[in-house]
């Protein structure tokens, strides 16, 4: 009796043990690879964000609400230091892979931020 209980439960430990392999590939080329549906949830995070986002505000403070953005930038523009943020905010292709055309630049000048959007990349770089 006790060799078929104890053959019983190895027997359905390994029926029902699984496997799950998550893979979530960044690269240098410029493109970042994103897995599952998590991308919706986030985009929709980013967007609610910067359409209620004041400038002034610290780039921790940015990064402590959204984490770490799929681009960073920095550049040194008459003695001010110049960085900019790229958050993925809509999508364009279904291909996985996340690129700068589906990203919403933060712009920001001495670690406050400035300006978001292509308007304020332009006036600041």
């Amino acid at each position: 009796m006790k060799a078929l209980l104890l053959t019983s439960l190895l027997a359905g430990t390994f029926l029902l043990s699984g496997c799950v392999i998550s893979i979530d590939e960044d690269s240098d080329d410029g493109y970042r690879v994103s897995s599952g549906a998590s991308w919706e949830k986030s985009e929709k995070r980013n967007r609610q964000y910067i359409a209620t986002a004041s400038t002034g505000v610290s780039k921790a403070s940015v990064v402590d609400k959204l984490g770490a953005a799929d681009f960073n930038e920095m550049v040194s523009n008459d003695g001010d230091s110049v960085q900019v943020l790229y958050y993925r905010t809509q999508r364009v292709d279904d291909d996985g892979i996340t690129t700068k055309n589906e990203c919403t630049p933060l712009v920001f000048v001495n670690n406050k931020l400035v300006g978001w959007g292509e308007l304020s990349l332009a006036k600041y770089l």
